[in-house]
C-alpha cells in the first residue's frame, strides 16, 4: 500500500503535554501532521474533573484555557492541517453531572471516551484497576463499565476498546465475546464510533486496540470507525496508519468517519 494513501486518514486522538505524560503543545503535533501529509488532527488531551479523579493523568480545570488556546494557536500556525478541538474524557461512576456541565461550555469538535479504571477510588489493587483478578472478572467490569459509557450519551469515540490485553488480560475472543458483544451493541445504539488506537504497537502486546475480531464485531454491528495515534509525542502523530487501515478493511469496514462540532460525515476508505 502506498503509505501517502494512509495519510488521507484524520488522526483523532493526540495529546498535550499539560497532563503531564506526554511532551509537545498542539501546535507541535499539527506541524508533525503536516510533515507527514496529514490533513486533519484532533487535539484530544486528558479532560480535567473537579473530583480529583486521576490528577496524575489530566490537565487541570486551571490549565483549560491555556489548552483552548494552544488550540487556537495550532489552526492560526499550521494551516495546512485542520486542527480539530477535543478532550480525551474518562467515564467512571458519577462523572456524568461534571462532565455534561463542563462539555456544554465549550465549542468541542469531538470528545473520546475511555475506560482506564474499574474503580479508581478502591484501596484494593484488585478491585482499582485493569492489571489484577481473575481475567473474567476484569473484562466483565470493564464491558459494563464501556457500555454505561455509551448510555450516557456524553461522548462520540469509544477509545481503546479492549484495553485490558494491555495489562495481560487475554483478549480471546471465546473468553470475551460474551461480555464485549453486548457492550458493542449499546454503542452502535448510542450512534457512536469506536477507534482503531495505533498505540498498542508500540506497547509489549504489538497489536492495536481493539483486537480484529472486536473489530469484526463492531464492523457487523454497523459501527463507526475512527483512526488514532494516541500520540503522545509528537513524532508518533499517524504512526501505524497504513496497518490500521489494512486492518479495518480486513474486519469488514469500508468507510469511516470525519467529526466537526461533534456532528459526523463518513468518507470511503482511500485505497
Amino acid at each position: 500500500m502506498d503509505p501517502s494513501i494512509a495519510a488521507l486518514l484524520p488522526d483523532y486522538h493526540t495529546h498535550h503535554e499539560l497532563c503531564r505524560h506526554a511532551t509537545g503543545r498542539t501546535v507541535d503535533y499539527a506541524r508533525s501532521a503536516a510533515v507527514a501529509g496529514l490533513r486533519e488532527i484532533a487535539s484530544t488531551d486528558h479532560c480535567p474533573t473537579d473530583v480529583g479523579f486521576g490528577q496524575e493523568h489530566r490537565m487541570t480545570l486551571d490549565a483549560f484555557d491555556q489548552y483552548v488556546a494552544d488550540v487556537e494557536e495550532a489552526r492560526r500556525e499550521v494551516t495546512a492541517v485542520t486542527v480539530r478541538f477535543g478532550i480525551e474524557a474518562d467515564f467512571f461512576p458519577g462523572c456524568e453531572a461534571f462532565l455534561s456541565d463542563f462539555m456544554a461550555r465549550y465549542p468541542l469538535d469531538i470528545v473520546l471516551g475511555s475506560i482506564h479504571f474499574r474503580d479508581y477510588w478502591s484501596n484494593d489493587p484488585q478491585r482499582r484497576g485493569l492489571s489484577e483478578g481473575p481475567a473474567e472478572q476484569v473484562w466483565r467490569e470493564y464491558y459494563d463499565l464501556t457500555g454505561r459509557l455509551a448510555d450516557s450519551g456524553l461522548y462520540d469515540v469509544v477509545t481503546h476498546t479492549d484495553l485490558p490485553k494491555r495489562f495481560g488480560m487475554p483478549s480471546d475472543p471465546d473468553q470475551i465475546a460474551d461480555v464485549a458483544i453486548p457492550a458493542l451493541d449499546r454503542i452502535a445504539r448510542a450512534g457512536m464510533a469506536i477507534e482503531i488506537n495505533t498505540s498498542g504497537w508500540i506497547h509489549s502486546i504489538r497489536e492495536a486496540y481493539p483486537s480484529r475480531h472486536v473489530l469484526r464485531w463492531a464492523a457487523e454491528r454497523g459501527i463507526g470507525l475512527v483512526f488514532g495515534s494516541d500520540a503522545h509525542s509528537p513524532d508518533r502523530v499517524g504512526d501505524g496508519f497504513e496497518e490500521a487501515l489494512q486492518l479495518a478493511r480486513e474486519a469488514g469496514f469500508t468507510e469511516a468517519r470525519r467529526y466537526a462540532g461533534r456532528r459526523w460525515t463518513t468518507y470511503p476508505l482511500p485505497g
